[in-house]
C-alpha cells in the first residue's frame, strides 16, 4: 500500500468508527497520571492536549497533570519520554512530524521511531501554502510562473521540514524561493498579513482570513483536499510527492501494556466520536476534525510517514 492509499485508509477509519466506544475496565491508574504536551502553552497542539487532559480526567477520574516539554519540534518531550516507565503514568501529546521526520533530520535526537507505544490520533492538520488574496495570486501556480518570470519570492515555514520543502517545490519546478524561518503556526500568517513574505506555509490558523476573503489557501499540504479550500491543487500538481500536513497523536513509552493501551484507546475514542466534547468542537473548529486512528493501522501509518521523510530527506541531500 502507497503512502498516500495509507492516509488515505486512515481517514476513511476516521470517519467510520461507531460513536459508541465501550470502557475498558481491565486497568486503573495507581497515581496521577503526567502529560507531557510537546509545544508551548497557547498553540494547538497543547489546548488540544489540555482540552483531552481534561475530558478524560472528568469521564474516568483519572488525575491527569499536563506539562509542557517544548523545543526542537516535539524532539525535547520524546527524549525526555524515553527511559520512563510504561505503566500508564506518562503519556504525551505531540504531533507525527516530531517522531517521523524530526528522529531523521536531528543529528543524535535523543529518540528513536521505535522507543514509543503510538495510542491514537486526534486531528490533523489544514496544511496549505497562503497569500494575501489581493496579490491576485490563485494557485501555487500562479507563484511558480511569477517566479519563473523573474520575480523574487519570500516564503516562510515554521519548521526544518517545511523549510524542505520549499526547496523541493523549486527544485521540482525549476524556480529558487527565498526561505524565511519563523515561529509557530501564527509566524507565518503574520508574515503574510504584514507583508514581511510573499508566501508562507499555514497550517490551520489562517482559516478565519480565508474565510474572509483576506487570504487564499494556494495549494494543499495534506493528503487529500482542504477542508474550506477543496478546490485548491494539490502538491502532486506541481510534482511535488510529498504530503506535509501533521496528525497530533497521543504516545507512551514503548512497551505499554495490552490493557492500559486499549484502556486509553477507548477513553480517547469515546471522546472524539462525542461531536459535542470540548476536544471534538476544538478540532472541527481549529483543524481537520476528530480523527480516530489506533492500533496496527497508527502503526503503519507512523512507518509509512517515516519512511516518506526518509525519501524527503534524500531528495533534499541530491
Amino acid at each position: 500500500m502507497t503512502f498516500l492509499q495509507l492516509k488515505g485508509a486512515a481517514v476513511a477509519l476516521a470517519l467510520s468508527v461507531s460513536p459508541f466506544v465501550a470502557h475498558a475496565q481491565d486497568w486503573e491508574p495507581s497515581g496521577p497520571i503526567k502529560m507531557s504536551i510537546a509545544f508551548q502553552a497557547g498553540g494547538g497542539v497543547d489546548t488540544l492536549g489540555r482540552l483531552l487532559a481534561e475530558e478524560l480526567s472528568a469521564r474516568n477520574g483519572w488525575e491527569i497533570i499536563p506539562e509542557n516539554a517544548a523545543g526542537k519540534g516535539g524532539g525535547v518531550m520524546a527524549a525526555a519520554m524515553v527511559g520512563e516507565p510504561n505503566d500508564g503514568l506518562s503519556i504525551g501529546v505531540t504531533v507525527d512530524e516530531a517522531m517521523t521526520y524530526g528522529v531523521q533530520a536531528a543529528r543524535n535526537p535523543g529518540y528513536a521511531l521505535d522507543d514509543f507505544t503510538y495510542i491514537s490520533t486526534i486531528t490533523g492538520t489544514q496544511m496549505a501554502v497562503i497569500a494575501q488574496a489581493d496579490r491576485g495570486w490563485t494557485t501555487l501556480g500562479d507563484v511558480i510562473a511569477a517566479a519563473q518570470a523573474g520575480e523574487s519570492i519570500t516564503f516562510a515555514a515554521m519548521s526544518p521540514m517545511l523549510t524542505d520543502a520549499i526547496y523541493i517545490i523549486g527544485k521540482n519546478n525549476d524556480v529558487e524561493f527565498t526561505p524565511v524561518s519563523v515561529q509557530g503556526g501564527k509566524g507565518g500568517l503574520n508574515a503574510v498579513v504584514a507583508e514581511d513574505v510573499d508566501i508562507a506555509f499555514a497550517a490551520g490558523v489562517q482559516t478565519p482570513g480565508v474565510l474572509a476573503g483576506d487570504l487564499v489557501n494556494l495549494v494543499s499540504g495534506e493528503e487529500g483536499p482542504l477542508r474550506i479550500s477543496p478546490d485548491a491543487p494539490m502538491m502532486s500538481d506541481f510534482n511535488v510527492p510529498y504530503i506535509f500536513g501533521s496528525k497530533f497523536i497521543v504516545v507512551a513509552p514503548a512497551g505499554m501494556p495490552e490493557d492500559i493501551r486499549v484502556t486509553y484507546e477507548n477513553a480517547i475514542a469515546e471522546i472524539l466520536n462525542d461531536p459535542e466534547s470540548k476536544v471534538a468542537e476544538f478540532a472541527s473548529r481549529a483543524f481537520s476534525g476528530p480523527i480516530v486512528v489506533q492500533g496496527e493501522e497508527l502503526e503503519a501509518s507512523v512507518q509509512d510517514l517515516y519512511e516518506s521523510y526518509s525519501a524527503l530527506l534524500e531528495d533534499t541531500a541530491e
